[in-house]
């Protein structure tokens, strides 16, 4: 004990008069010796203990020369990592980037306690857990998540995914990084197009342009169109996920439910059924692909559509069998088209009208990709 204490000692008398450059030279010769050379535990102790004490160096060289030492050795004492990770942001950098010591809890407290530069260390270690990118992306600014996206070692959950969408969608950066990723979930991308949405009915040109009203409709038109094409890629697992995040945000509208009908997306249309109509989904499922018209006039009422509209869903779904039947290629033009002829004589006004202009839109579109595929074989 006698013999470390005065190491201790003739070691602190010295730095009290050293030059910084001294001091730095030594700091990092101690932490090198500390790992590489044999010592005794009397002398390790001792060491430690002056590590320790250098860790309160007026000057960030003499600390930054201990980290850039020790920081990436699983055998570097604890508490001197912990310590140098709480330091300024240019020593702190080698103890939050490479230290092997740091716990993903210890990373996670970091997070939330350090400022934005710390969670730029954090988001750029070789290899970032789910825990720690939860924790980054619930709190991480735009350049921090950029740098977690950006990082091909950090594992990211689909739920720090969509919360990212949710904070940050609005970033034009952050949108593509999301959108370039092929386990974003649904949920997430629908997000990220309402934020596109969002942007352009923002745009003063747009609007000068264009009208606001006529903007807001179009982006609307725009954005649900968007949704069905994500609706008919998914995987039948995220269905589930994608119809609670349409249904709380008020996406689930009588237009949106028939435009994903007419458009053959029967997967995504019949969860939507299911969560609406509360039923099973073996149940909605037979009902929708062999149920006689009132069994399917029903179930349509017990999710919640009025009786005048339930009725043009009805038809809408047995044109829909008929069609996947005969010309499962082209559904959505045959639907639409007989839909239109069906119920041209309707006065249609309110959520009945509504209904049926998106109907026509749906068909004129589908009429126009028709004309551009025949005049390009034509050509050919």
């Amino acid at each position: 004990m006698l013999g470390r204490r005065v190491i201790v000692e003739a070691f602190l008398r010295w730095i009290e008069t050293a030059k910084t450059g001294d001091r730095a030279r030594a700091a990092n010769a101690l932490g090198r010796a500390y790992l590489q050379s044999e010592m005794s535990a009397d002398e390790r102790a001792a060491a430690e203990m002056a590590m320790t004490f250098l860790l309160d160096d007026p000057s960030p060289r003499v600390r930054l020369a201990l980290a850039e030492a020790i920081a990436w050795s699983p055998d570097a004492p604890r508490n001197l990592i912990l310590s140098l990770a709480e330091d300024q942001p240019e020593v702190a950098c080698h103890a939050v980037t490479c230290s092997p010591l740091l716990s993903d809890a210890d990373l996670v407290d970091l997070a939330a306690r350090g400022n934005g530069a710390t969670r730029m260390l954090i988001a750029a270690r070789a290899h970032v857990t789910r825990p720690v990118s939860a924790a980054l992306a619930e709190v991480g600014d735009e350049e921090e998540l950029l740098c977690l996206l950006e990082n091909d070692g950090a594992v990211i959950s689909s739920l720090s995914l969509k919360r990212i969408a949710e904070r940050l969608g609005d970033c034009c950066d952050i949108r593509n990084l999301l959108l370039d990723r092929s386990d974003l979930p649904a949920d997430a991308r629908q997000l990220l197009t309402q934020h596109v949405s969002n942007a352009l009915v923002g745009l003063p040109l747009a609007q000068a342009a264009i009208g606001l009203q006529r903007l807001q409709r179009i982006s609307r038109e725009a954005t649900e169109a968007a949704i069905v094409s994500i609706a008919g890629d998914i995987a039948p697992r995220e269905i589930p996920d994608l119809v609670q995040h349409l249904r709380f945000n008020g996406r689930l509208t009588p237009s949106f439910l028939m435009h994903a009908l007419c458009a053959g997306k029967v997967d995504f249309f019949a969860g939507a059924i299911v969560d609406l109509a509360a039923c099973s989904e073996r149940r909605v499922r037979s009902i929708l692909a062999t149920g006689r018209m009132h069994a399917v006039r029903a179930l349509y009422e017990s999710a919640g559509l009025p009786r005048d509209i339930s009725v043009i869903f009805v038809e809408a779904t047995m044109l829909w069998r008929d069609a996947a039947r005969k010309a499962p290629g082209s559904v959505l033009g045959n639907v639409c088209g007989r839909l239109l002829e069906k119920f041209r004589h309707l006065d249609a006004h309110g959520a009945i009208g509504e209904l049926l202009d998106m109907v026509e839109k749906l068909h004129v579109n589908e009429q126009r990709q028709s004309a551009r595929v025949y005049a390009a074989l034509a050509a050919a």
